[in-house]
């Protein structure tokens, strides 16, 4: 598939909204909006949705947020969004609370969507990202963005699933989806499955090298690794029997998570629960053995 270049002239703004889903840590989302308030393409909404005045603190008084509530849950939260979008939103941009972009990512995003009409979803570049290690720092964050040089990054990748820390989509092609609230908790893969989706529509998916950011991979407000441990098997299967997983697909993400568990779990590292995981690696392929398709337990467990 051949992408033509997403270089545009076009300056007309596009309705644009972010959404934040959060839960717990009032004071990274305070930080990440400010950050976001740099942005060179302003958003026309941006919607933050929580479970409580308790995750959101002080930002429930900003006037430039829309606070909405939901129950605890990504996919929940998420979809918790996509109904507070206003009318005529043109594209829907979600970004973790702990992503900071580069100050041209809106603005990124928008001339690639304005210039190929057919993409449906486009996700970004991250230069660097804390959930691989012990995490970043803000300042971290903003020195790898000043030090990127987005001439080394001027490329597509087509048919790119998604990351969900950073992901925007075109309101007309997902109208009428929703994330699969049967993916409890963190969520683990309904990034995949709802861009699978978007992409059995029809939609294109891209990665977009140019609409760069930094993922702080902040650990507080995560869940326990026994839950996470659980969904790494019992999501993807879930997924594979609704096709929105391939065969090969599926068993290469639950070989590469049990055995990095499995290998780890000796001398685990300091920000990672690998025994938890492993168990609930376990527990999940156990309740596969008694045909039990069941990806909400993990929030039970």
């Amino acid at each position: 598939m051949s992408i033509r270049p997403l270089h545009s002239t076009d300056t007309e703004p596009a309705r644009v909204c972010v959404g934040i889903a959060t839960r717990g840590r009032p004071d990274q989302l305070a930080a990440m909006l400010d950050h976001l308030a740099r942005q060179t393409l302003k958003p026309h909404t941006i919607i933050v949705c929580c479970t409580g005045p308790a995750d959101v603190g002080a930002v429930a008084a900003r006037a430039d947020v829309t606070v909405v509530y939901e129950q605890p849950g990504l996919a929940r939260q998420r979809n918790g969004i996509l109904r507070a979008l206003p009318d005529g939103t043109d594209w829907v941009v979600f970004f973790d609370d702990d992503f900071y972009p580069d100050p041209r990512w809106i603005e990124t995003v928008s001339r690639a969507f304005r210039v190929e009409p057919g993409l449906a979803c486009i996700t970004g570049h991250v230069l660097a990202d804390g959930i691989l290690g012990p995490g970043l720092t803000r300042e971290e964050a903003l020195a790898h963005i000043a030090a990127h040089d987005p001439a080394t990054s001027d490329w597509v990748i087509p048919g790119y699933s998604p990351y969900g820390c950073n992901m925007a989509f075109r309101c007309a092609a997902i109208e009428g989806l929703r994330f699969d609230e049967r993916l409890v908790l963190y969520g683990w893969l309904e990034d995949r499955d709802f861009g699978t989706r978007v992409e059995q529509r029809g939609g294109r998916l891209i990665k977009l090298g140019t609409a760069t950011g930094v993922h702080l991979g902040v650990k507080g407000g995560r869940v326990s690794g026994r839950k996470l441990g659980y969904s790494q098997v019992m999501n993807p299967v879930y997924m594979y029997r609704k096709s929105t997983m391939t065969t090969a697909q599926l068993v290469r993400q639950i070989a590469r998570n049990v055995a990095s568990n499995l290998a780890k779990s000796a001398r685990p590292e300091p920000y990672v629960d690998r025994r938890g995981r492993l168990a609930g690696n376990l527990i999940a392929a156990c309740d596969l053995l008694r045909m039990r398709l069941t990806p909400e337990r993990a929030a039970s467990l």
